[in-house]
């Protein structure tokens, strides 16, 4: 199948609504998330179709538990409080002005299985020092293929699995991200970047203008 998440075009809702993609509609499914759609086993009642020209693309996971970025054999822990989705706007962050573009392909871990593969854009700021280069946007979308439709390409994904759930749990709507298949730029405010891999398509967004200040800390 071919998921997302979804809202219409005269509606403001920030996570939206699951929905099954068939050729140019996409219809809703009687659950709150993609989480809980394969918590379920995979389906859902239906309810009311949409002309995907009148819908907007949102997040597939937009609060994920815990997000795994595989380079080699082993990982770190991605930003799960930034994440952005189809056609949205990615501010740089305070003290860069330049972005790199990181393709990856993400699986969405479902009811103890893999539920689904997406695009994700680990984006980078070469300008900033350590582990803060990568901790402030993560983009995905703007679909979900099932293994049915999609198997992952050539990632072995059981060896990445079994890395990830080494003396933990995975849950539903965990990203596990396979390394990095491709790099572009930089990139600069104003910018559209567009990241494609067939079958899942193309991953879009614009950067917007830099933060002017730090985001405040809570103390």
């Amino acid at each position: 199948m071919k998921l997302c998440m979804f809202s219409p075009k005269e509606r403001e809702l920030e996570r939206g609504w699951p929905g099954r993609i068939e050729g140019d509609r996409v219809i809703q499914l009687a659950a709150q998330t993609l989480q809980s759609f394969f918590t379920g086993g995979g389906s859902a009642r239906e309810h009311a179709e949409f002309p995907l020209a009148d819908i907007m693309l949102r997040p597939p996971v937009l609060h994920p538990g815990a997000v795994r970025l595989f380079d080699g054999d082993d990982f770190v822990f991605g930003n799960p409080s930034c994440i952005y989705g189809q056609d949205e706007d990615v501010p740089l962050p305070y003290g860069a002005d330049r972005l790199d573009a990181q393709l990856r392909i993400a699986a969405v871990i479902g009811a103890g299985i893999v539920g689904g593969y997406t695009l994700m854009n680990d984006w980078l700021a070469p300008d900033l020092a350590g582990a803060k280069a990568h901790d402030f946007a993560t983009s995905l979308g703007p679909i979900v293929l099932t293994p049915d439709e999609f198997d992952g390409g050539e990632t072995d994904w059981n060896a990445l699995l079994d890395r990830a759930e080494l003396n933990t749990r995975l849950f539903p709507g965990d990203l596990i991200a396979a390394p990095v298949v491709s790099r572009s730029g930089p990139f600069t405010a104003g910018d559209a970047v567009a990241l494609e891999l067939e079958p899942i398509g193309v991953l879009r967004n614009r950067l917007a203008s830099a933060v002017s200040a730090p985001i405040e800390t809570l103390r």
